[in-house]
Formats: C-alpha cells, sequence, structure tokens
C-alpha cells in the first residue's frame, strides 16, 4: 500500500477516528485504526476508521493513491504523529510488518496489526431524519453537561433523545441537575414517535465535530440498539444504552412562587469569586430580595465572601443554596444575555432558563426550548 496525504487532513482524520477509541483496548487490535486506499479502480479516495465493537468511527478524505490495500495501526499513535509533522505532504508505504510514514525530512516507521483480527464496521442504521449541525453540537453541548459519569448507573450517563414528529427533546440527568433541551428537525417519516438512550459523551463529542458539517443526517435502528451520525464525509455510529431513563417531565415545576431575571455574565463573575471560600459542602448562598441578590459562601473557619449584584425580582423574596460548580454548568449552557431563575421553595428544584429578547413591545421572556433544574443544598438550620 501507498499513499500520499495533505497533513492537515490526514492529523485531522486521525485525531477524530481515535478519540472514539478506548483507552486500554481489551485487545490491541481494538486500539487500532484502518487506513483503506483504492478499493474501486480509479478511486482516490481514502478511509480512516475505528471500531471497539460499541463505537465506530469512519472519516473519508481525498488523497493520491500509488498502490491500493489497507492498513492497521494504533490509533493514538498515528494521532500524535501526524500532529506533530510539519506542514508537507505526508507519504505513507507499508512494506511487509511495517509502515513508513515520511513527511520532510521526518520519518516514522511503525509495526502493523493482522487487518484480518479488526472486526468489521457495522453498517449505517436507517435514515430517521436530518437537523442542522450547529444546532445539533449546540443542543447535545447544553444538555450532556447535566449527564451523569457513574457507570454503575448507566442509565444516567445517556441523553434520552425523544423524537415526536418534527420536533426533537434531548435529557440528560444526574440526579442532581437535569437539562432539556427541544429543537426542531426533518424527519424522513412524520409519524414516526420513539424514544432512545444514547451515551452521552459519544454523542458530545460527534455532534461537536460534526458541528461544521452543515446538515447532519440521524440513522435510528431502536431494534439493533444502534445510532448512526452522518455529515461531512465523516460517519459515527455507536450501540444504544439498554436501560430505562427517569421520566424528568414530572421533576419540572409547574409554577412558580419568585421569578429572578438577571445578568448571565455578571451572575457568573460574582459566583466564581464567592466560591472561592466554599467550605466543605461546597455550597453557595443566593438571598434574593428587593435590593437585589446577595450572593455568600464560606464560614469563620474557612473564610466568608459576599458579593451583591442586580437583578429583577418578580414574587417573595428568598434564601437558597447550591453547589456552585453546577450553577456554573447551568449558566456557562446558556447561549443568552441574560438569564431567568425561578423557584418555589429554598428546598425544591429551581429552574434556570434563558431569556430570549420579544419581538413585540412586551418584555423579553423564557425561550422555551431550554431548561436547566437545578436541586438546592440544604441550609445549615
Amino acid at each position: 500500500m501507498k499513499f500520499r496525504v495533505e497533513r492537515d487532513v490526514l492529523a485531522d482524520a486521525a485525531a477524530w477516528v481515535a478519540r472514539s477509541l478506548p483507552a486500554r483496548p481489551p485487545v490491541p487490535v481494538l486500539g487500532g485504526v484502518l487506513i483503506q486506499g483504492g478499493g474501486d479502480p480509479g478511486s482516490e479516495t481514502l478511509t480512516v476508521s475505528g471500531f471497539d465493537y460499541e463505537t465506530s468511527a469512519r472519516v473519508e478524505l481525498d488523497a493520491t493513491i500509488g498502490d491500493p490495500g489497507q492498513v492497521l495501526v494504533s490509533g493514538r499513535l498515528l494521532a500524535d504523529i501526524t500532529r506533530a509533522l510539519p506542514p508537507k505532504p505526508v507519504d505513507l508505504v507499508v512494506d511487509g510488518s511495517r509502515a513508513t510514514i515520511n513527511c520532510g525530512s521526518s520519518r516514522f516507521s511503525l509495526p502493523t496489526m493482522p487487518v484480518e483480527d479488526y472486526p468489521q464496521l457495522p453498517a449505517m442504521p436507517q435514515r430517521a431524519g436530518s437537523v442542522q449541525a450547529d444546532t445539533l453540537a449546540s443542543a447535545v453541548a447544553q444538555v450532556a453537561v447535566a449527564a451523569g459519569r457513574d457507570d454503575t448507573l448507566p442509565m444516567l450517563t445517556g441523553v434520552r433523545l425523544e423524537i415526536e414528529g418534527s420536533r426533537l427533546t434531548l435529557a440528560a440527568t444526574d440526579r442532581f441537575r437535569l437539562a432539556v433541551r427541544e429543537l426542531d428537525w426533518d424527519p424522513e417519516d412524520a409519524s414516526v414517535s420513539t424514544a432512545v438512550l444514547i451515551p452521552a459523551r459519544t454523542l458530545a463529542e460527534v455532534a461537536k465535530t460534526l458541528s461544521g458539517a452543515g446538515t447532519v443526517e440521524i440513522a435510528l435502528s431502536a431494534g439493533d440498539g444502534m445510532l448512526g451520525l452522518t455529515g461531512n464525509g465523516r460517519r459515527a455510529t455507536t450501540r444504544l444504552l439498554d436501560a430505562e431513563f427517569p421520566r424528568f417531565r414530572q421533576l419540572i415545576p409547574a409554577e412558580s412562587t419568585t421569578a429572578a431575571e438577571i445578568e448571565v455574565s455578571v451572575l457568573v463573575e460574582a459566583i466564581k469569586r464567592v466560591a472561592l471560600v466554599a467550605d466543605r459542602v461546597a455550597q453557595i448562598r443566593l438571598e434574593f430580595g428587593e435590593d437585589g441578590l446577595r450572593l455568600a459562601a464560606g464560614g469563620d473557619d474557612v473564610g466568608s465572601a459576599e458579593e451583591e449584584i442586580p437583578c429583577i425580582l418578580t414574587g417573595e423574596g428568598l434564601t437558597i443554596a447550591f453547589n456552585p460548580s453546577y450553577l456554573l454548568d447551568a449558566l456557562g449552557a446558556l447561549h443568552t444575555e441574560r438569564t431567568q431563575l425561578t423557584f418555589t421553595t429554598p428546598n425544591r428544584p429551581a429552574l434556570v432558563r434563558p431569556v430570549v429578547a420579544s419581538s413585540g413591545e412586551d418584555a423579553p421572556a423564557p425561550d422555551g426550548g431550554y431548561l436547566h433544574l437545578l436541586m438546592p443544598v440544604r441550609l445549615p438550620g
């Protein structure tokens, strides 16, 4: 096998595929990437792919194919090498059990792995519809931040995807917070109604890398437990989680007694400063009153901090406490200048929503497409 390809193109492809590979593969070949070129007569397309029986990634790129063939090499090593190469064309030649990479004055020789031991990539499931790539990436990023990271609770490590006609709903929770985002898409069959649970980490990485693809096609096979995403010459698949997601809608308060509208950047900076002295229970207190919002943290043993910022308060004043990291995650997922926080009592979940400018004369209103629910920390005494 022999081919030439631009360095940046190969480095980008290798990094994308290697990102989906396991850090400690159970067998060495599952840590490899398969490079194939010239399978069809006259083809100048090179494919770089990886698969570990759970997730797969495949990217096509233009190359000059000298001798067609395929080779399997360490994915992470290939990604590290191509990233460090000078900005010149890359030549890769396979000779026996070695693959030689030449780029400018740099030369690397890599051992190859047996291609016959590598698993066949899964077929792409049936096309379910398409969505704008940047919209999907933004929605997934907003929701995935609330997904759990404890693998002993698999139902909390995923993002629930609900399909209802031309509407998609994404939701994730780790029991302490819940993020929900709704968005429009173009379904293949508008009568389809289904819900699946997707590994949050995989979905977030793939959606982010496909954000510049223009349009992303979503392929789904709930019966086979497989989801596929395709865009801009790249395709990825992942096995769905076989777990029951919590009934999240019943957790969202239907009404509130207090609402506060605040500038996001001002609130974020205040939280970061005050949280520097947050005590071991990691809580920051928010005291809402007619004069604005007072943030406080710490105590006599670890030092204390206070800061006051303006807010527009509607309803009764109250004092409530949150984990500052969770609160910052919720605010960081917003894409608006202002946010609305709504409450019922200091011990009940609070809602964080973006506030979008109204096109009419009325005051700005929350954006119904996204919400972030936060469980408060119990106040001392």
